[in-house]
């Protein structure tokens, strides 16, 4: 069975950037399950998986445009220290969960002064190429409750 929209695919995978630096992987998990189609994972990846079959393995490079998006200068902000509330140690690298008009956004503390703190909020991998090693595990139909909730749901069903 091909790679193709609303079909549920199972893949183990390394993800590295252009210094070869591993970022992520499935190695010594589970394969990462999702559903074609339904934006579980960067465009770009998907679209290089698009008609593979059980066994294919592909190495692809995926540029930032559809990885996680270039990364905007006008994402950084300082807000006043207050905005974290009652957190008194503020260190740069921390992140936190920002509510804002748009929905959740997660933010990286980049530079903490006395009154204002500087917040990040791009991806962290915004701006980066990204290389994938993939093997495709499984490609099967997705059920109709896995549709219409958008995601996999593992052998015991779902838990929301």
């Amino acid at each position: 069975m091909d790679i193709q929209n609303e079909k549920v695919v199972s893949i183990h995978y390394k993800l590295t950037n252009n210094e070869g630096e591993v970022l992520d992987t499935s190695e010594g998990k589970d394969p990462l399950n999702y559903i074609q189609g339904k934006q579980n994972i960067i465009p770009g990846l998907e679209k290089a998986l698009e008609g593979k079959t059980t066994g294919d393995k592909i190495n692809v490079t995926v540029q930032p445009a559809e990885a996680y998006g270039e990364y905007r200068e006008e994402m950084i902000q300082q807000i006043p220290r207050t905005a974290f509330g009652e957190i008194e140690r503020i260190e740069p690298g921390m992140q936190f969960q920002m509510n804002t008009q748009n929905g959740p956004v997660i933010v990286t503390v980049t530079k903490v002064e006395e009154e204002n703190v500087t917040i990040d909020a791009n991806h962290p991998l915004a701006g980066k190429e990204l290389t994938f090693d993939v093997e495709v595990m499984e490609v099967r139909d997705a059920s109709e409750e896995e549709l219409s909730h958008g995601h996999v749901h593992g052998p015991d069903g779902h838990a929301h």
